[in-house]
């Protein structure tokens, strides 16, 4: 490929990334107009995986009807069960709290701070691994944390105290992302990406089911209106499994650097729509707060200033029969 194609190739590839990044930002949009017409967060979550749970199957087995059965090295017990414990994590408990506490903060501050997982990545990575992280890095997640504070309210503590629970949970929700991604570093080689996270949806949706048996009831179901059932289904397609195929392409024809670049359109995007179809507005410390969030982030995935940080799994290519061809969404 001559250096002209490859560049296309590339600005093709960031276009992706930040349709995918636009697509997963307009998650808290449709949960807020499911929440007004008196949707419960429990059947949101519920009905959204059982949705996406089909697709991501079909995108991770997708080759292998292709190819021999004993071309394709058989699944550890170990590598199955990880998966499995990482979509409970992540898509189970992970997704309960975050469409939580959409029903009590902004969807422009739940995005925001969702976005902070990186932060949590290399925290959790240096503690692990018993290494401390190098000063740009430690300067790049104080910048987060402070950034947080502001997205909170800042110092308007009336702003801050209304704020603290519902972020609190998307601050777990992060974390559990950030869990999902260490995890996924260790095993995505072996089971491939995209399967990794069909297995993971998969485990999470008989979760979910088996949590509406326990605490709710599927006749809750029969109450949703025809506009209910279209706006889970764009959540599910549009909000989710779209995107995560815009953006396992766009990251293997743009890279991991370009395409942490592209990624970060979603927070202000997800400014942009909330004040547009739910009339929020941030305060000035608010917008702070996001912009530090951003920057910093930029910062941890090695995309700003020369040599950076750059995560294993940003920089992870295609490996043989792995069944998959980038990265896949982790969005709770």
């Amino acid at each position: 490929m001559d250096a002209s194609s490859a560049a296309r190739e590339q600005r093709l590839g960031m276009v992706m990334v930040a349709a995918a990044a636009m697509l997963f930002a307009s998650k808290g949009i449709f949960g807020k107009l499911l929440y007004q017409r008196g949707v419960g967060f429990e059947v949101l979550v519920t009905v959204r995986a059982l949705l996406a749970m089909p697709l991501f199957g079909w995108m991770a087995f997708r080759g292998t009807g292709a190819q021999r059965a004993d071309a394709t090295p058989p699944i550890r017990a170990r590598a199955f069960f990880a998966a499995v414990v990482a979509g409970i994590v992540c898509y189970y408990v992970g997704a309960l709290v975050d469409f939580w506490a959409l029903m009590l903060i902004d969807a422009s501050i739940e995005r925001v701070l969702l976005f902070s997982y990186p932060a949590m990545v290399v925290l959790i990575s240096s503690l692990i691994e018993r290494r401390a992280p190098e000063g740009r890095v430690v300067a790049a997640m104080a910048v987060t944390y402070a950034g947080i504070f502001f997205a909170m309210g800042g110092i308007d503590l009336a702003e801050l105290k209304a704020n603290l629970f519902g972020a609190s949970l998307v601050l777990v929700a992060a974390l559990t992302t950030a869990i999902y991604f260490l995890i996924g570093e260790r095993y995505t080689h072996e089971l491939g990406s995209t399967r990794f996270a069909a297995i993971g949806m998969s485990s999470s949706a008989a979760m979910l089911a088996l949590h509406f048996v326990v605490f709710r009831s599927f006749d809750e179901f029969r109450t949703l209106q025809a506009y209910d059932w279209l706006l889970l289904v764009i959540l599910g397609t549009v909000c989710m499994f779209i995107p995560g195929l815009l953006q396992a392409e766009g990251m293997r024809r743009a890279g991991a650097q370009r395409a942490s670049i592209a990624s970060t359109i979603g927070p202000p995007t997800t400014i942009f729509l909330a004040a547009l179809f739910l009339h929020e507005r941030l305060n000035g410390w608010q917008l702070l707060g996001s912009a530090m969030i951003v920057a910093s982030v930029l910062v941890l995935s090695g995309a700003v200033g020369g040599t950076g940080l750059r995560f294993s799994w940003f920089a992870r290519s295609k490996r043989p029969n792995s069944g998959a061809s980038g990265d896949e969404p982790r969005e709770p």
